[in-house]
């Protein structure tokens, strides 16, 4: 067990393009000629196997490997945001979505990147947010019910 998990650690790399977890640099997901110029930014790798696997996301990825939380001492110099920038420059993607976590660190992490991103020319978009599925207006909290009426759409 111990040969498998040192076999594991020496044969995973993080991607140079989107810095996700894989054995070969650029990925699989990097080098697919049939995803689209958009780049969808995730905190974490976990992030991005979620997104995957709804089908929804047909371009590529930017992972930061975390958010910016000033209460836990992680600031923007400790993330892939400068990485992020310099790829927006030379891609020129159709489109940024900040796909963060609703939490006040994801929120503060997509309130900065739209910052930096938007006076790149660039769509900069962040998913719509409110009641899940299956869910009781009864048991939802106010900001999410607040975000779901802010978001709806017409039928």
């Amino acid at each position: 067990m111990a040969e498998a998990i040192i076999e594991v650690k020496d044969r995973i790399i993080l991607c140079a393009r989107c810095f996700n977890i894989t054995e070969v640099s650029p990925c699989a997901i990097c080098t697919d000629p049939t995803r689209s110029s958009a780049i969808c930014v995730v905190e974490e790798p976990l992030d991005l196997i979620a997104l995957e696997r709804t089908g929804a996301v047909r371009g590529r990825y930017h992972v930061l490997h975390g958010a910016v939380s000033p209460i836990e001492g992680i600031g923007p110099e400790k993330l892939r945001i400068q990485e992020l920038v310099q790829r927006v420059e030379k891609e020129q993607p159709d489109e940024v979505i900040l796909a963060m976590n609703l939490d006040m660190p994801g929120e503060a992490t997509a309130s900065y990147l739209h910052r930096l991103l938007a006076p790149l020319g660039v769509n900069v978009s962040r998913p719509a947010s409110g009641l899940p599925a299956g869910g009781d207006l009864e048991y939802a909290d106010e900001i999410t019910l607040g975000r779901a009426l802010q978001n709806r759409r017409t039928l």
